[in-house]
């Protein structure tokens, strides 16, 4: 008897079609997987037969063959259980086929034949969607698979649930999605760092219009302090945005604690020693990286030289081009990967360059080794570079009550209102004909910048960042035209001496 259940394969944050086809015949008993499976799928028949078994069910002593189409597709991971002990359940005739193939499912199965929670599942439940179909997952899985409109999303916490609603015993009631979380106001304070107003208003221009952003600075001098501070003073996403940062969160397995749809943009803060796979992505089994899961939010990089050479070099282009392509023999994935960066680094290895009270231990050949780490190209591509220099006691205590938080998200939302309004995106994404057109300069504006980047030996890729933070300084003003003071204030941005 043969049978026929929907699933699907993640290939990268995209889910697609899957049909698993379970055939039960006559002969020595085999259960035999075929479709390009991998170690975890090979290992369901295990999981399969101890969960049917302890469910109370029966399990034919028979020939079984189950095939996995198309069969040209890498299927990876424990999601093919459920689907797999279904279509055996309906080859036995103890299910109906129709309901079966009318379901979207997916889960992985315990021996006791619970059901387990299993990444993707936002991307089954947008699969689902497209055609049309509920979607059968667990039930540990299923809040956050509702989050996705237009699809019925069923939550079973065991396999005997999940064949009582197929069976149309014990249906089970489409699962409700949960409260969006993250609420800005629980985030941390601008008002808990003193001082600093050059750097203040440096997070304030690049959060704004989206540009990357570098802080060079003495141990202790704030900066960590002001990047953490960075997720309050943005504005919350779009629902399209907030559903692509759930659909690669849920990918990588990290929404089935946290629950609800998050309207906050990400902040993602990897460790110096993060790996280049960690990093940017892929592995064995190819998954998003900290810049994929960082999409439409803040990648914050502590100890930006630290980090090894190559991971650095591989930010260049995703920093470009706000996507990720990872290719494996079998496979080409691309993730998403529009984030906007924040670095924080010492001005020398031993962190005290110019620092008032300390005086630098290092050697010029040290420093100079310490800075080239970071290539050309790379700080080509960051917008914004500011000093943090590390006030003292005194200069702590005499420094005015600092501005919270609540006024900045103000005007950097109000910035935000006022590009997307004029153009349809931040000003970070201005590229080529566009930027020319919305960026235009004054004439006093335009002679300003051609001499500065002279001065500075611009790259045609440095001065479009010029005109692109000059943009966003305007957009800070209420100013529709570019000036030279917004020009004069871009231009002191730009990477230069970082010692």
């Amino acid at each position: 008897m043969l049978a026929r259940a929907r699933s699907v394969a993640l290939i990268g944050v995209d889910a697609v079609p899957v049909e698993v086809e379970v055939d039960v015949s006559p002969g020595l008993p085999a259960f035999t997987v075929v479709g390009l499976p991998d170690q975890a799928v090979s290992e369901a028949r295990e999981r399969v037969r101890a969960a049917i078994r302890n469910a109370g069910l029966p399990f034919p002593a028979a020939r079984i063959t189950v095939n996995l189409a198309p069969a040209d597709l890498r299927k990876e991971g424990p999601l093919y259980d459920l689907p797999i002990a279904l279509g055996l359940l309906a080859a036995q005739e103890l299910l109906p086929h129709g309901a079966l193939h009318g379901t979207v499912a997916a889960g992985e199965l315990a021996l006791d034949g619970s059901l387990r929670p299993i990444t993707g599942a936002v991307n089954v439940a947008l699969l689902a969607a497209s055609l049309k179909l509920p979607a059968l997952l667990p039930a540990g899985n299923a809040p956050e698979a509702a989050l996705i409109d237009g699809v019925a999303v069923h939550g079973a916490a065991s396999l005997g649930e999940a064949v009582a609603h197929l069976t149309g015993q014990r249906p089970l009631p489409p699962t409700d999605p949960p409260d969006a979380s993250a609420d800005p106001d629980t985030l941390l304070d601008l008002a808990d760092l003193k001082g600093q107003s050059a750097a203040r208003r440096a997070l304030e221009v690049a959060l704004a219009g989206g540009h990357n952003l570098l802080m060079v600075g003495s141990p202790g001098s704030g900066k960590t302090m002001l990047a953490r501070r960075a997720p309050g003073l943005l504005p919350p996403l779009t629902r399209p945005e907030a559903l692509e940062v759930t659909r690669i969160h849920s990918a990588a397995g990290l929404l089935t604690a946290r629950g609800g749809l998050n309207l906050h943009p990400p902040f993602r803060a990897p460790h110096h020693t993060v790996s280049d796979a960690g990093l940017i992505g892929g592995g064995g089994v190819p998954r998003p990286g900290e810049v994929s899961l960082a999409h439409r939010g803040v990648l914050f990089m502590d100890e930006f030289p630290e980090f090894h050479r190559k991971a650095l070099e591989t930010l260049r282009q995703p920093l470009e081009d706000g996507a990720v392509t990872i290719s494996r023999a079998r496979a080409t994935v691309q993730y998403p990967a529009r984030f906007q960066l924040l670095a924080a680094m010492n001005p020398c290895p031993c962190g005290h360059l110019g620092d008032p009270e300390k005086a630098c231990a290092c050697t010029p050949a040290e420093r100079t080794r310490y800075l080239a780490r970071l290539s050309g190209p790379l700080l080509d591509r960051i917008d914004l570079v500011v000093k943090v220099p590390r006030l003292t006691v005194e200069e702590l205590t005499r420094a005015p009550e600092p501005e919270p938080s609540a006024p900045v998200r103000d005007r950097v939302a109000a910035a935000r209102t006022r590009m997307l309004a004029r153009q349809g995106h931040r000003n970070a994404d201005l590229a080529g004909q566009t930027l020319r057109r919305h960026a235009a300069l004054t004439p006093g504006a335009q002679a300003f910048a051609q001499a500065a980047a002279k001065q500075l030996g611009l790259t045609g890729r440095g001065f479009d960042r010029v005109l692109r933070v000059s943009r966003t300084v305007a957009d800070l003003a209420g100013s529709d035209d570019i000036r030279e003071p917004h020009v004069a204030e871009a231009v002191t941005y730009r990477p230069r001496d970082l010692g």
